[in-house]
């Protein structure tokens, strides 16, 4: 009778240690997928029979409930940092303006995927709805459309925003998108600041970013060239942020520290010349520029941020 209690015994201890690994290893994939704490983690995987998809399945529908109360509780908060991201493919670019409330946010890496998540839809948005025209097409969004705009998982991107302010606890905000089609005989470029290089693929992130539609007049062996200059010049808009192109019929300011005319502004990148003697030489027609800095006007459009922030 002792031999056969302490055999029970030691197959419920081995059972159970078996179990706790599991559930260690459960805990801790869940933890990496999602980015909850221990404590929610735990939870989950408890309340759903150690089931690793039906508790991150619960987990996300906890966090868009909890995101969408604490975003209707957070949003008269002010949001004047985040990042710019562009995306640009082919003939069509978008940049958008996702805010939140400091810096140490915007560095978090899913604030940061979140930021290229949002680009990519805005992306797919221009490709199916916005048309080329003569030489392009621009749209604007505001907070309400971008929060409408489908996301990944049959989602919105009001419902993934509000998942991720369960997880950052902070006021996050759909601000603006501009998005853009050009036609055939014409492309557009994208840069931010700070830069991840051109090797980087993918959306690009920054507090500022431009974007610039411009016509290749020597297309064949000088394209690749031509494409470099367009992001310098997208560079050179957020540097020196310039008020209109002009064209050498332009009067140039007598003072070139006050001059807001590209064509006569002395370049970014090589001050000892001007933006048009840079455009003239490498045979590049810019034809309209889009400039986003992160926070910018923030305060004015807190009001019309928070309402839309609250209906959702």
């Amino acid at each position: 009778m002792l031999h056969s209690k302490s055999s029970f015994l030691a197959r419920f201890f081995h059972a159970s240690a078996n179990q706790l690994t599991t559930n260690k290893s459960l805990l801790g994939k869940l933890r990496k997928k999602t980015g909850y704490s221990f404590t929610n983690c735990k939870k989950a995987l408890d309340l759903n029979e150690q089931d690793l998809g039906k508790a991150e399945k619960w987990l996300q529908e906890q966090a868009k409930e909890l995101g969408w109360a604490k975003a209707s509780k957070l949003a008269g908060r002010k949001t004047s940092q985040g990042l710019i991201s562009i995306a640009v493919e082919g003939k069509h670019a978008t940049m958008v303006e996702f805010n939140c409330e400091t810096d140490f946010v915007a560095r978090n890496k899913q604030f940061q995927g979140m930021a290229e998540l949002i680009s990519l839809a805005c992306l797919n948005y221009t490709k199916t709805q916005v048309q080329p025209q003569e030489p392009f097409a621009k749209v604007f969004l505001d907070t309400a459309q971008l929060q409408s705009l489908a996301g990944p998982e049959n989602k919105s991107l009001a419902d993934h925003v509000a998942i991720l302010i369960s997880s950052v606890g902070e006021n996050l905000v759909l601000r603006r998108a501009a998005c853009v089609t050009v036609n055939e005989d014409h492309d557009v470029a994208g840069f931010t600041h700070p830069s991840p290089g051109l090797e980087h693929t993918g959306p690009i992130l920054g507090k500022f970013g431009s974007l610039m539609v411009y016509q290749d007049l020597k297309t064949g062996d000088k394209q690749q060239n031509v494409q470099n200059v367009a992001r310098q010049l997208c560079q050179h808009v957020i540097g020196m942020n310039p008020k209109s192109i002009g064209s050498e019929e332009d009067t140039p300011n007598e003072d070139p520290e006050e001059e807001t005319i590209m064509y006569h502004q002395e370049f970014l990148l090589d001050p000892t010349q001007y933006v048009g003697e840079v455009i003239v030489a490498a045979g590049i027609k810019p034809v309209e520029f889009l400039r986003f800095e992160c926070g910018e006007g923030c305060e004015e459009s807190e009001e019309t941020q928070t309402q839309a922030a609250t209906a959702g």
